[in-house]
């Protein structure tokens, strides 16, 4: 299978080298040119497996040029403890007779980013030596809070690479802000960005597009990649853990196989939900894929409306890894919803990008209504939504989760759905300890590392490992950047 632009140019890869890449040298998108077929019997097969076994083998149908003993391998090492406290990986918990949460905060840095960026740096130094890359790779990361550092520690002191993180400077919980700048790693490093996660997002992408930039950096023996989702190596991962949630449900007899579930999912990005739709696209049966939002409802009035537009007031939240405006997974969507015409999908980031907006053909908006669903959730519905929870089922969750089950409610009282529903739940609620708290009634008047134990103390709630460590540590960086000194921090680290 070959990987293609969705700019629409003729440029063709192997999955190798779109890892590689990470971002096409015109400016989309890989996407495959077909989509691999996930039959009814080998979803049945999956049923049986642990989470490692499903991983690979859902790996194995899109990237071709890897064998299946190259990814059980990596697989195997990926998913295994202690990196993840629970033996299932991603595991299901049971709410009620229609609705689960798939908890995908079991990994080292206890948020849902770990389900891909714990086995990309195995897929990115395979595909550096089946591309007879000699450079050495600088991954540039722009993270809203948790890609961050899934992407630090997957990568620190991986041979070969080095890894760059730009995080918003008060777009962050301190939880987060603290994992980041105390990463250990002689190949990492982090700065703040003067701004929100779409400036710093936006000056990366400035950077991955400056020729002049990365010839220098040739030069210099180094090129760029990338571990946010627009690169498909993070990508699909992700589709492996909707398909193993599936498997779940049928192993519990929670489902047949063959009955159709809906999945909510909270997103900024639109990458965790588009993985979604890929498993319906290869073959799962998916009902309804729910878009969640906060405040910052761009991809909500997009699915309801057909006009993408991010002109609009910026809100901080306290589900901060979804305060995102431009939803750079999109663009995969409308490629495919479009025939697979670059020109049209280019059309519309060119318009995002000169007036900020952009209107799909009715067409367009009804195909995507056929799967999509979308709905807000205010701060103080997210807060109502964790006390609920707590108090009256002894379930505890973080906002982003919070704003997920919301919307479900929501959802399901306007379109009468009881079709049973995996809540995808993204972090862990100790990341987001000032929050919960509140929202839990307790007065916040510690910081960091202190949260977490007073969250933990009053809560009954083990806290992850990884968060209790944090109290060891110190910040290693400190720097802060403006947006248009991004490129030159960049060249000063690839020195």
């Amino acid at each position: 299978m070959l990987y293609q632009s969705t700019r629409g140019s003729d440029i063709r890869v192997t999955a190798a080298e779109a890892i590689v890449r990470g971002l096409s040298g015109d400016g989309g998108l890989f996407v495959p040119e077909s989509f691999p077929v996930l039959t009814m019997q080998a979803l049945s097969d999956l049923v049986a497996k642990p989470y490692k076994e499903r991983a690979a083998f859902i790996l194995g149908l899109f990237l071709d040029g890897f064998s299946a003993d190259e990814l059980s391998a990596y697989t195997s090492k990926a998913y295994c403890a202690p990196g993840f406290d629970n033996p299932a990986i991603a595991p299901l918990y049971k709410f009620d007779v229609n609705t689960h949460f798939l908890e995908l905060w079991h990994g080292p840095t206890c948020a849902f980013k770990d389900m891909a960026l714990q086995i990309l740096p195995h897929l990115l130094t395979a595909s550096l030596q089946k591309t007879n890359e000699t450079r050495e790779v600088c991954i540039l990361v722009a993270t809203s809070g948790d890609t961050g550092k899934a992407a630090l520690e997957g990568f620190a002191d991986v041979p070969g690479t080095r890894i760059m993180v730009f995080y918003p400077r008060d777009g962050v919980s301190d939880v987060q802000k603290l994992q980041m700048t105390t990463q250990c790693g002689g190949n990492v490093n982090v700065a703040a960005v003067e701004g929100n996660f779409d400036d710093a997002q936006t000056g990366v992408k400035a950077i991955f597009s400056d020729g002049e930039f990365r010839k220098e950096l040739d030069q210099r023996g180094f090129f760029l990649s990338s571990a946010n989702s627009i690169n498909w190596g993070r990508l699909v991962p992700q589709v492996a853990y909707y398909v193993s949630a599936y498997c779940d449900l049928a192993a519990q007899g929670e489902i047949r196989l063959g009955d159709r579930i809906n999945f909510c999912v909270p997103t900024g990005n639109f990458g965790n939900i588009l993985a979604a739709w890929y498993a319906k696209m290869i073959g799962l049966p998916v009902n309804k894929l729910i878009c969640a939002s906060n405040r910052n409802d761009v991809l909500t009035q997009f699915i309801a409306t057909g006009t993408y537009d991010k002109n609009r007031p910026f809100h901080t939240t306290a589900s901060p890894s979804m305060d995102i405006l431009v939803s750079s997974n999109l663009e995969r969507l409308l490629f495919e919803l479009s025939g697979k015409n670059g020109e049209i999908s280019s059309g519309y980031m060119s318009a995002l990008s000169k007036a900020g907006r952009y209107d799909v053909p009715d067409m367009t908006k009804d195909r995507i209504s056929e799967t999509f669903a979308g709905g807000r959730c205010c701060e103080e519905d997210t807060m109502k939504t964790i006390e609920k929870l707590f108090y009256k089922h002894n379930y505890l969750i973080d906002t982003h989760t919070a704003v997920a089950y919301s919307v479900l409610c929501d959802y399901r009282i306007d379109a009468d759905d009881e079709t049973p529903t995996v809540v995808v739940s993204t972090a862990s609620p100790f990341k987001f300890c000032d929050s919960v708290l509140k929202a839990l009634g307790k007065p916040v008047t510690e910081s960091g590392v202190d949260l977490i134990d007073k969250l933990a103390d009053f809560s009954g709630c083990d806290i992850p490992a990884p968060l209790s460590s944090l109290r060891e540590k110190q910040p290693r960086f400190t720097e802060s950047v403006t947006v248009d000194r991004m490129k030159s921090a960049v060249m000063l680290f690839n020195q």
